[in-house]
């Protein structure tokens, strides 16, 4: 793609966080334009009218159309909502189309639109080649990217996670766990042993290691922090901790979002970055894995404009260089 001609982006949904944090991202990224954000319950408003954090830095305001006219399109909608816009919603077969949701993430089609798993450290040649993309679940990136390389070595073994959410995880809409009063200060598990993410990292993970049969058992608790996942496993391992290191960075040597840290990491490292950073323990026959992310970002929002970028061409990097803010 010519470096002069920006990508015509349209976003779907651009009320809530995912939304939010996608226009941020590509109103500040080089070879993008934001052709519209729609918003059927705020068409008319200006954007920073409901993300107060885009006062000054855009004049957009959402609209209720959509219009083809574009490259890309982004569709931050809820589960469910996505294959429905797309039913019922004429897009040219030209447009690119990245969907945040779930609905497409285990294989499904929509009038002919066939969408690969949107995860680049398993899968980035098959995104740069594609024109559909299924972006990974916020839990399951941190999850697959603390396990693919275990994966891809048949070293896989029945998984034991948890893993820590902050509050932006459940959505805009208002809901009683994620009241103020109720979140601060207070901790729960949720959809214990069932999470809905379940689905696609075994599948994820028996392509890299179609032997793998044992069980991936996920805790997910509701953290009393706005932004981030903390991820933790483990699983029994031959593998010596230097040997597990070893494995680790030469899996991901080629990613530029993915490192592997010998010292101790803390949540606050990843918030507002397309970051996800791992770290290693051994402990008697046991593997540990902690892996940590952004939510919105490598976990949502910043992996889709990752994609983004594979998909035609650009530094993968691309509008994502973020740093921390760790004080």
């Amino acid at each position: 793609m010519a470096n002069d001609k920006k990508i015509k982006a349209g976003i779907i949904g651009g009320a809530g966080y995912g939304g939010g944090e996608m226009i941020r991202l590509l109103l500040n990224h080089p070879n993008v334009e934001i052709s519209y954000v729609n918003s059927r319950s705020n068409a008319g408003n200006p954007l920073y009218a409901v993300h107060a954090d885009l006062l000054g830095e855009t004049e957009l305001a959402f609209t209720g159309e959509v219009s083809s006219d574009i490259d890309v399109l982004f569709l931050c909608l809820g589960h469910g909502e996505a294959k429905k816009f797309l039913e019922e919603t004429e897009i040219a077969p030209a447009v690119k189309v990245i969907d945040l949701s779930q609905d497409f993430r285990l294989g499904e089609t929509v009038k002919g639109r066939e969408f690969v798993y949107g995860l680049p450290e398993m899968q980035r040649e098959k995104i740069v080649t594609a024109n559909n993309i299924a972006n990974p679940g916020c839990f399951a990136t941190g999850i697959q990217l603390g396990l693919l390389p275990l994966a891809k070595a048949g070293l896989l073994q029945e998984v034991h996670t948890t893993g820590i959410t902050g509050s932006t995880g459940a959505g805009q809409s208002l809901q009683a766990t994620s009241h103020f009063t109720w979140r601060a200060n207070n901790i729960s598990t949720y959809k214990v042993l069932t999470h809905q993410h379940l689905k696609e990292i075994r599948r994820s993970l028996q392509l890299l290691q179609p032997s793998f049969t044992g069980e991936v058992n996920f805790v997910p608790v509701r953290g009393d922090f706005p932004r981030g996942i903390w991820v933790t496993s483990y699983l029994q391992s031959d593998l010596s901790l230097e040997e597990a290191q070893q494995l680790y960075k030469a899996y991901y040597a080629g990613h530029p979002f993915t490192h592997v840290s010998d010292k101790q990491i803390d949540l606050k490292q990843i918030v507002n970055t397309n970051k996800c950073l791992l770290q290693l323990e051994k402990v008697g026959n046991k593997l540990v894995i902690h892996s940590i992310e952004d939510n919105l970002l490598k976990g949502a929002s910043g992996q889709a404009v990752q994609n983004m970028n594979l998909m035609f061409g650009l530094d993968e990097t691309a509008g994502l260089r973020l740093k921390s803010i760790v004080f």
